[in-house]
């Protein structure tokens, strides 16, 4: 239930507050959601700047025999040193923002892990979505801390066990914050679907560890 002060005002809860409330575990996993974690205002500026400042590209990957474009904008930040591989793709990072810097500072007590780096996505409209993966590459290491940050329109993820096909959605909001932790990755699949809902773009930003 929120709280008020004496003006009816509504008081924030304070970053332990927020990982009381934040925590849910399901079976062959666990998950932190922040539905606001960045502010309005912050979230508009995040937006508004990944937008213009980040060198987005149109990825391809071979699908019988021909190459299919990603439905989907993609770039690629972090250590130098720290290329990642994923359908069929190899990415070479470009260096840190200082907005990236800012952002990845901001979530990394809470996700208790200090990334070495990020893939963004930028979904144009309801057209744009990723399809089910799990982020279990060998690069990630045995139960990898993956941290989502969103910027924009509201869009659905879902996740899927492998085993017994349970399903959770959660909606994305502007400025949320999504953390994946335990054996999630390894047990757990995840998506973006298309929507047929007219809805603005997002951004989504995945925070994580490459090991070498």
């Amino acid at each position: 239930m929120e709280q008020r002060d004496l003006f009816g005002n509504i008081i924030s809860p304070t970053p332990n507050e927020k990982i009381m409330t934040g925590l849910t575990k399901i079976i062959n996993g666990e998950y932190l959601f922040y539905r606001n974690f960045f502010s309005k205002a912050e979230s508009d500026m995040y937006l508004q700047t990944l937008q213009e400042n980040i060198d987005w590209k149109q990825e391809s990957m071979n699908m019988y025999g021909k190459q299919v474009n990603f439905p989907r904008l993609t770039a690629w930040h972090g250590d130098t040193n720290k290329p990642y591989s994923f359908s069929g793709i190899t990415l070479k990072p470009r260096t840190w923002t200082k907005e990236l810097i800012t952002i990845k500072e901001k979530i990394e007590p809470l996700s208790k892990v200090v990334f070495n780096s990020v893939l963004l996505n930028r979904y144009r409209s309801g057209n744009d979505s990723i399809s089910w993966h799990t982020d279990a590459e060998k690069e990630l290491g045995l139960n990898p801390v993956i941290a989502s940050v969103n910027f924009g329109a509201t869009r659905k993820f879902q996740l899927r066990h492998l085993h017994n096909k349970e399903k959770i959605e959660i909606e994305l909001t502007h400025g949320s914050l999504l953390i994946m932790q335990g054996e999630l990755q390894h047990y757990w699949q995840h998506q973006v679907p298309k929507t047929s809902k007219v809805v603005g773009e997002r951004i989504n930003l995945t925070f994580r560890v490459i090991k070498l």
